[in-house]
């Protein structure tokens, strides 16, 4: 093929690039199979292979390589499906963003969510982006930072709201540290009343019930160290989970039940489930709380605004990024 010529390649694509184009690259990454595609398509393979030689005509350059083994997409190739990606997920946006408008809204907004970021805060978050303008329509989107992070990548998500871990892949984002949240013990009231009458005392709460998120997570691998710090095995939890609705369930209802989550989770799971926030020092080092963005293109204005409130919301209550 000709040799890759930016200027010759963009009036190509402005002339010639469809949707249609877009969406069958993802189909051969998906299928790895021009045939498998055609049938998935309800199109003839030859048909698909026209398609995917006239998309290489448009770019220069080979997407896939073809083997025995199947369609293997290229270094070129793998550049231009993340941009595919992205657009199909834009326009997706947009069709939303027009019901939004429909609607009376000013736009509909994806944010990603990890788990034991304060709902309270999300909320009052939410209610100062509507002040003096209509209000949005916002999607919560919940998961790890593992698995939002590629969807704020792939454009998925228009913000992500969540722990700023060093495992994941930060290409293409940029990241603003919001707060920092230290560790609590949480009990049922009565087992809280019987603890704060002495120390702390490590080998007594090993032999409790303990509920924890699931291993390898950043908060597990906190808490697992504080034993260990401690000269003492890790206690092996009776359920693992992320759902603080479940942990302030099952610690209410049991004088044998524990917990160490972050102090504003801490202090909504006692005001509405009814725990008690046990009265005893220490330290982590969990990764702090970030707000995170694409670092590429301008920020929409919704997302933007939703942001401002975001730290708004966090200067109101003082926790606006430092250490607790």
């Amino acid at each position: 093929m000709d040799a890759f010529l930016p200027d010759t390649v963009a009036v190509k694509l402005v002339n010639r690039l469809k949707v249609r184009h877009l969406a069958l690259l993802l189909q051969i990454q998906e299928h790895g199979s021009l045939t498998r595609v055609a049938e998935h398509m309800s199109t003839s393979q030859p048909a698909v292979t026209h398609a995917l030689a006239e998309l290489e005509d448009m770019f220069g350059t080979r997407l896939f390589e073809r083997s025995a083994r199947g369609m293997a997409v290229t270094e070129q190739g793998a550049v231009v499906l993340d941009r595919a990606r992205a657009m199909l997920n834009d326009l997706g946006s947009l069709t939303l963003d027009m019901e939004a408008v429909a609607a009376g809204r000013e736009a509909h907004l994806h944010v990603g969510v990890t788990p034991f970021v304060s709902g309270q805060l999300l909320s009052q978050a939410i209610q100062r982006a509507a002040l003096d303008s209509k209000s949005l329509m916002i999607t919560l989107h919940d998961g790890t930072s593992a698995q939002l992070l590629p969807r704020l990548q792939d454009h998925t998500l228009d913000l992500f709201v969540g722990r700023a871990v060093a495992t994941v892949d930060m290409a293409g984002v940029q990241h603003e540290v919001l707060y920092h949240q230290p560790p609590r013990l949480i009990a049922s009231r009565r087992l809280t009343a019987r603890l704060a009458r002495a120390r702390l005392d490590w080998p007594l709460l090993r032999d409790m019930d303990w509920i924890l998120g699931p291993r390898h997570t950043a908060i597990r691998n906190q808490v697992v160290n504080l034993f260990l710090q401690a000269g003492l095995a890790p206690p092996l939890p009776i359920i693992e989970t992320h759902s603080a609705k479940l942990i302030g369930e099952m610690i209410a209802a049991s004088d044998r039940c524990v917990s160490i989550v972050p102090a504003d989770i801490a202090e909504e799971l006692a005001r509405v489930a009814g725990v008690a926030i046990v009265p005893y020092s220490f330290e982590w080092t969990l990764p702090p709380i970030a707000l995170f963005t694409r670092s590429e293109g301008r920020p929409r204005e919704a997302g933007a605004r939703f942001a401002q409130a975001l730290r708004a919301s966090l200067t109101a209550t003082g926790r606006s990024g430092h250490a607790e």
